[in-house]
């Protein structure tokens, strides 16, 4: 919402001089209330604060609201609301009746006669000039400056349209009521209204009627100011789909006192451009809803607790008796003695968050300031990161941005399952647990293997026919009397995967899984002995041969990833291929990780060339990419295969060989690329690619 300083200030009018708008900005953020934005509106005028108010401050979702908080923050007085009215022409009073008091519990009408619809001026006129809020008449602008200003909806009737009193009641099963927007709702027996004796007026709480409406030739005019149940407003305005400035402050909880000051307001404004009151305010209260807004029980709060609770200031002198009283009576509570420690405190009704003992330790702490206490970390004891935090949250982070869930599996292992997925480890040794549950957890899992595939079987047995998941966690390895633990990580996915340029759907899972362990690894700054990567083709036997391989980092094998073997998969009643992998977490948690850094993106034209080459079946894409990065062309952004086309029948591309059509993205930072630097790359490209054993395919040479 936006907040004019000129308006906020004209509420606290004693803010010091030395405390410039920027300066307020800051400090109302430091205390919760978060300003987003400070625009200038030129000499005399202040600034524009774009401000975002959390959901449960309904309270601050207008200027007076900030100004209080302001007020709080220095120690100063806030101006009261002058809502006096001139004495009325007669005693008599507008009939109002309520139908639903558990829905209304508050209304408030004030008849005003022989009134003139004018365009707004002064104060309103300017503050909305400067808002950029569309002006429409006194008696509407009024309403909306009131809004804006102390943050209770109300509204303006055309008193001549109304027949007979006013009533607030449920709508009748398909009642017709045309609104202020023009659209006509057709409304459900739960939605409440604000009617007339025969018809419907207005939604309550969301919107007035289309006949009851202010327009120029409105003599009398009814205001209304009232209070409605969040809940009931919440629902017709997501019935009818129509958020509202009324509804977004009904829906949270509006303040129950303030409807006869608001009524009050919007009158005095109209009245300023003639008319004359017309009976007394009517004013109806139902007790119960006021017992449970603006009358709740006081809160005991321990001086002693808040100090507890909030702990060391960086100020010697702490937090005192007359800092929590100063703080919480200057937001609206009613603070009574009742020990040297203990205050009774009355709430404000204009803050229904809060609700015990501890809301109010926290305001404390909100006006105070955050940033005022001492970095103290909680006794007894103290909470110190395990070294692996940062690297494991980096891991899981990087897997869930990858689209896969993070599951948990069994910490046990049958020895079925350590033989399989354990073999060719054995010299570390497997823990047999003394006192098993069953024959199906005899082991401390060597492996976070046999828990992935039974998770990744679970899913497909219940119809989820797509799944990727991922598991952190320890494997164990040694024996009963020396126990090792070591950090893994295992990786499972199974169905829709997209083929792409390199290779078919029937092999996507297995370059998704190779991507995502590529993607894990360059979370670590692998620099020395660890920057060489190697792909091999051995792999345990679990995995289906020719569809697997092992990863090494120097000597040391990091990872292993593939496809579950057809006899696993079967003897399982897996129907559709599975594709697993295992990370050693604990040695790559040896590695730092690297240094997050960003570049700004580039204001020039990116240009693409297009190269279609032939190339022999056996030339490897990760040859082909090598080839061409050693040219070191620093405005080529972006490599990448577009398409790879074989001919069973030779006749398009002969036998034993591939077409492939290269994308190459050039880019600078600094400025616009030259057609002869174009030609030259592409140039050096076409050598690589020829010098690969490459033939362009019709003369091709870039395009």
């Amino acid at each position: 919402m936006n907040i004019l300083t000129k308006w906020l200030r004209s509420y606290v009018p004693n803010i010091p001089t030395e405390v410039d708008d920027t300066q307020l900005a800051e400090d109302l953020t430091l205390r919760g209330i978060a300003v987003e934005g400070v625009h200038s509106l030129g000499e005399g005028n202040g600034h524009l604060f774009e401000m975002d108010i959390t959901t449960n401050r309904v309270d601050a979702m207008n200027h007076y609201g900030i100004a209080r908080e302001a007020a709080t923050i220095y120690d100063l007085p806030l101006a009261s609301l002058d809502a006096a009215l001139p004495a009325a022409k007669s005693a008599a009073a507008f009939p109002v009746r309520i139908e639903e008091p558990g829905l209304c519990g508050r209304f408030t009408a004030q008849v005003l006669r022989d009134v003139t619809i004018l365009p707004s001026t002064g104060v309103v006129a300017e503050m909305f000039s400067l808002l950029e809020q569309k002006q429409i008449s006194n008696a509407v602008d009024a309403s909306n400056f009131v809004l804006l200003g102390m943050g209770h909806p109300t509204h303006a009737f055309d008193l001549d349209k109304i027949e007979g009193g006013i009533v607030v009641r449920l709508a009748r099963q398909g009642e017709k009521l045309k609104l202020l927007d023009g659209t006509e709702r057709t409304l459900e027996a739960d939605d409440l209204v604000v009617a007339d004796e025969r018809k419907a007026l207005g939604l309550a709480g969301v919107m007035g009627g289309w006949d009851s409406m202010i327009t120029p030739e409105t003599k009398n005019i009814l205001v209304e100011a009232a209070w409605f149940d969040p809940a009931s407003i919440r629902r017709s305005s997501r019935r009818h789909g129509l958020h509202t400035d009324a509804s977004h402050r009904f829906e949270r909880g509006a303040d129950f006192n303030a409807a006869p000051i608001a009524n009050g307001l919007v009158s005095k404004l109209i009245l300023a451009s003639g008319g004359y009151v017309e009976g007394a305010l009517v004013d109806i209260v139902v007790p119960e809803i006021a017992a449970k807004t603006a009358s709740r029980p006081a809160i005991s709060l321990s001086v002693k607790e808040v100090q507890r609770h909030l702990g060391t200031t960086l100020a010697p002198e702490g937090i005192t008796r007359e800092i929590v009283a100063q703080y919480l009576s200057s937001l609206g509570c009613k603070l009574e003695p009742q020990t040297d420690d203990l205050f009774a405190a009355s709430l404000p009704s204009w803050r229904l968050d809060l609700e015990r003992e501890i809301d109010l330790i926290e305001e404390v702490a909100r006006v105070y300031g955050y940033n005022k206490f001492a970095n103290t970390l909680p006794s007894p004891g103290v909470v110190i990161a395990q070294p692996t935090a940062a690297a494991e949250a980096a891991v899981r982070a990087r897997l869930l941005a990858l689209g896969f869930s993070e599951s948990i599996s069994s910490t046990f292992a049958s020895q079925a399952e350590s033989d399989l997925f354990f073999a060719g480890t054995e010299s570390k040794g497997t823990i047999t647990m003394e006192n098993p549950l069953s024959d199906e957890a005899t082991l401390l899992r060597p492996s976070l293997v046999p828990g992935m595939v039974t998770m990744l079987a679970n899913n497909l047995n219940r119809d989820v026919r797509e799944v990727r998941l991922f598991e952190q966690g320890q494997v164990f390895s040694g024996s009963t009397e020396r126990v090792h633990e070591a950090a893994s990580l295992s990786l499972g996915l199974t169905g829709a995967a997209q083929a792409s340029a390199l290779y078919p759907a029937a092999d996507a899972g297995f370059y998704e899984l190779k991507g995502a362990v590529e993607s894990l690894l360059s979370l670590f700054d692998r620099g020395g002995d660890h920057a060489a990567v190697k792909i091999v083709a051995e792999t345990p036997k679990w995995l289906e041969p020719g569809r697997s391989a092992s990863l090494l980092l120097g000597d040391k094998v990091v990872a292993t990833f593939g496809e579950l073997t057809s006899a696993e998969r079967e003897a399982r009643k897996l129907r559709q291929p599975v594709f697993l992998a295992e990370v050693d977490l604990a040695y790559l948690y040896t590695l730092p990780l690297k240094n997050v850094m960003a570049r700004e993106l580039s204001r020039y034209q990116a240009v693409e060339r297009d190269f279609s080459v032939l190339l022999p079946d056996t030339m490897q894409w990760q040859t082909i990419a090598a080839a061409i990065e050693a040219l070191a062309i620093p405005e080529m952004t972006k490599l990448a295969p577009v398409e790879v086309f074989r001919d069973a029948k030779g006749k398009a591309v002969a036998a034993g060989q591939y077409a492939l059509l290269l994308r190459c993205i050039f880019q600078s930072n600094d400025r616009t690329l030259r057609e002869e630097e174009l030609t030259n790359w592409s140039s050096a490209i076409v050598a690589a690619l020829t010098g690969l054993g490459g033939v362009l395919r019709d003369g091709h040479q870039g395009s």
